[in-house]
């Protein structure tokens, strides 16, 4: 397992505002989660986190939204703040703050609809920022293949650091949530991971890496 804690910063473009409101509002959020009873906790997850057949009722919409903004414990919320801090910010640089903004919600949106398209019938709250980090490494991945990667490597007995070019790390990620994708399919009882959130915001995050790093090309032409 590879857990990333740098990467090549980029000179200029925009300060990463949002990347970094992002990451402190999601820390907030969790110390609030932790104050409550479990009682209240239950309570508060079912108001704000995605429930499939909720949305395929055509009720809490808004909670696409919300969702992503939950964790359910402190290593779920560690792991996708270490990949929204290591991969937004060279993002939000280059395309700019509000155009930032609009993607990372939106990738996060189609995430859950993902998830929502492929378990219309359940009633299990789905929650964090894995679709939408998803969509951040998706577009890194098309727009800085060759940035380099500082990774923490864990095995069994073995604690690394390593140093690779993004299309590898990522590559292997993306191995990882498809296998895993493929291997919850032919599972009885949900994995507790909503790996069709992750390859929603993936593929959203594809796309728009093409658009971005499209857009850019052309702003160097024409400068």
């Amino acid at each position: 397992m590879f857990f990333p804690i740098g990467d090549d910063q980029i000179k200029g473009g925009a300060y990463p505002f949002f990347s970094y409101t992002f990451l402190v509002l999601n820390i907030f959020i969790f110390l609030y989660q932790i104050t409550l009873s479990p009682d209240s906790l239950i309570v508060f997850f079912d108001h704000f986190s995605t429930v499939p057949v909720y949305i395929a009722e055509g009720h809490h919409y808004g909670t696409l939204v919300t969702s992503m903004f939950l964790h359910g414990s402190a290593m779920h919320l560690i792991g996708n703040m270490m990949f929204l801090w290591v991969f937004a910010d060279n993002i939000e640089a280059t395309v700019g703050n509000l155009t930032f903004l609009s993607f990372y919600l939106l990738g996060g949106v189609i995430a859950s609809l993902a998830h929502v398209f492929f378990n219309l019938d359940s009633n299990i709250p789905s929650l964090g920022a894995s679709g939408a980090i998803s969509a951040v490494l998706g577009a890194y991945l098309i727009m800085f293949p060759h940035s380099r990667i500082k990774a923490i490597l864990f095995l069994i007995f073995i604690l690394k650091r390593v140093t690779m070019p993004a299309i590898v790390f990522l590559g292997i990620w993306i191995a990882i949530q498809v296998f895993s994708t493929i291997q919850s399919m032919s599972m009885v009882e949900s994995t507790g991971t909503a790996w069709f959130a992750h390859l929603g915001g993936l593929a959203f995050g594809l796309i728009m890496g093409f658009v971005f790093k499209g857009q850019a090309r052309r702003m160097t032409l024409y400068s």
